[in-house]
């Protein structure tokens, strides 16, 4: 802008000025109206007063704009600041974001392979499916290399849950037949009715209700192995064919005279001492002979607690994969007070225990909550004058049949007075080897 525009745009201002300097009754005289004032010289003296005040408050005007530029300028300077700092705040959030993602992959995948390596050392120390590495187990195993290779039949002897059938399994799977099937089966879950027809087979109308032909569980084998579990539990008038069948590898199926040979290597099993049931009566001394050709005992997990670590272990690792869970640790006290229980129920109790922990565990670490009656050993031994249960169900068993006159069927039978079935009684009688003696 020029010194002519400034004086054009300031000269309206300076006449108003001078007009209001001027009092109403002084004379006033214009030339070129809006350009040249002629005043008197008190209109003059108030003019430049006037004119004072405003250069005053213009400078007030100008210092207050500049203060305000200044303002705007530093705001404008704090803002870029701000936003630099924002912009670092979420590039450190950002990176610390990714580091803590990194670090929780990293502890999943450290707790991974911890619970691998636990695993893979229960695997290093197992046998097929069985696990442990105590001396009582190793020799187990021993026997189990020397007799697996051969044809010669196998006694299994322990408590119940100790095993028995994954021992069998593990022998039939290190066989020359190990491509053929291994049949199993229960003599207790079998109907002494039935026992014969499932074992050898029947043929068509043997007997009421047999319809069609039925190949039996040896001829099943044929080639493989069959495995006899609990064969305690067989009847007496069966052991004799039994022992034909194990001995010459001949029988007949039920309702037919022709002899059927068959390959089959056998696999016997039993929670109950067999020279006992000899004693009683109720087991064949020569079918005792017979199977008891390479026998093998288990241990009960009670003498060789050295391996519960190494079951728990492998249990967690195996319900984690079928229920989906991650239990990743195990407390310290957890696993003493599982060493502390005698397990009368042997592995299958501590499989057991372990699956439902498993379950019902919240969280990465294993939480037990079954409660143990450590004292259930001495309590069982403290008074050796009492009797277990199945001493007296056996001895109440035989009373009542004596009393019936060895009756078992009919109204005034001896399963009507226990109020059980005539096949159950049978069972418990076979169990327990009880036998009507000659009068």
């Amino acid at each position: 802008m020029n010194t002519r525009e400034k004086r054009r745009k300031v000269a309206p201002k300076l006449t108003q000025l001078a007009v209001e300097a001027v009092q109403p009754d002084e004379p006033v005289r214009v030339e070129n109206v809006g350009t040249r004032l002629l005043l008197p010289e008190t209109g003059m003296k108030r003019l430049v007063r006037k004119l004072e005040a405003h250069q005053v408050d213009l400078g007030m005007q100008t210092e207050e704009l500049h203060q305000a530029q200044d303002a705007v300028e530093t705001s404008r300077n704090a803002n870029k600041l701000l936003a630099l700092e924002i912009g670092m705040r979420k590039d450190t959030e950002d990176s610390l974001r990714m580091a803590l993602k990194e670090i929780k992959l990293l502890q999943e995948r450290l707790l991974a392979e911890n619970l691998l390596l636990q695993y893979e050392v229960a695997q290093n120390f197992n046998f097929g499916e069985i696990i442990g590495h105590s001396r009582a187990i190793s020799q187990v195993f021993d026997k189990i290399e020397q007799i697996a290779p051969q044809n010669a039949t196998v006694l299994l002897q322990g408590e119940t849950g100790t095993g028995k059938g994954i021992v069998a399994r593990a022998i039939h799977a290190r066989s020359s037949r190990k491509d053929r099937p291994m049949v199993t089966i229960n003599c207790t879950a079998l109907p002494a009715n039935l026992i014969e027809s499932e074992l050898f087979g029947r043929e068509k109308g043997a007997f009421t209700g047999s319809s069609a032909q039925q190949i039996g569980r040896f001829e099943h084998a044929d080639g493989g192995t069959i495995f006899l579990d609990e064969i305690g539990e067989m009847p007496i008038e069966l052991q004799s064919k039994l022992l034909r069948a194990i001995q010459d590898g001949e029988f007949e199926r039920l309702g037919s005279p022709r002899t059927i040979k068959v390959d089959v290597r056998i696999i016997a099993a039993s929670n109950r001492k067999l020279e006992e049931e000899i004693e009683k009566g109720s087991f064949r001394q020569d079918l005792y002979y017979r199977l008891n050709v390479f026998p093998i005992v288990i241990p009960p997990l009670r003498e060789r607690k050295g391996d519960i670590s190494l079951l728990v272990n492998f249990f967690v690792a195996k319900f984690n994969k079928n229920t989906g869970k991650k239990i990743e640790t195990i407390p310290k006290e957890t696993l003493q007070m599982l060493e502390c229980y005698d397990w009368p129920g042997n592995v299958r109790e501590l499989q057991s225990v372990i699956e439902r922990a498993v379950i019902l565990s919240k969280g990465t670490s294993l939480r037990i909550v079954d409660q143990f009656d450590t004292s259930l050993k001495a309590s069982k031994t403290s008074d050796p004058g009492l009797k277990s249960l199945a001493d007296l169900e056996r001895e109440h068993i035989i009373q009542v049949l004596q009393k019936t006159n060895w009756r078992i069927e009919g109204t005034n039978g001896a399963a009507a007075i226990l109020d059980i079935n005539p096949s159950t009684l049978r069972a418990r009688m076979r169990k327990f080897g009880v036998r009507r003696t000659s009068p």
